[in-house]
């Protein structure tokens, strides 16, 4: 997980913002990842990806997390303009009013039509192998 992915789970955890994770902040938080349902870790994503708070994740939200979720190919020319067009996908896949951002609607409606999306912009729920 890196480290911008990894500050917001912290700041999701830290419900009440005073910058620590309490015991029940923490256990509410696990058990999301162990026990969740399938809404409960949509919420938790959405929440981890919307790196402003304002209830949306915007494009430029898109391209710093899809920026840190990718390896760069040292032969592309261009790194940024296949960064680019994998947001434009990602945007249409995801991107049901077409508003041009995300809300929790949009990213709720495309992670149940396909599951893998749920992690589309980096991983930020743990599997199994990290978890044991």
């Amino acid at each position: 997980m890196d480290d911008l992915l990894l500050d917001r789970v912290f700041r999701v955890f830290d419900k009440d913002n005073d910058g620590f994770v309490t015991i029940k902040e923490w256990i509410e938080g696990l058990a999301v990842f162990l026990r969740g349902a399938l809404e409960e870790k949509i919420k938790y994503c959405f929440h981890v990806y919307d790196l402003n708070d304002d209830g949306y994740i915007a494009k430029d939200e898109m391209m710093h997390l899809l920026d840190n979720c990718l390896l760069e190919d040292p032969t592309e020319e261009d790194p940024g303009e296949g960064l680019k067009y994998l947001m434009e996908i990602t945007l249409t896949k995801m991107d049901f009013d077409h508003d041009g951002r995300l809300s929790y609607e949009d990213f709720e409606k495309a992670v149940k039509e396909e599951n893998l999306l749920l992690e589309a912009f980096g991983t930020c729920l743990p599997d199994i192998t990290t978890l044991g």
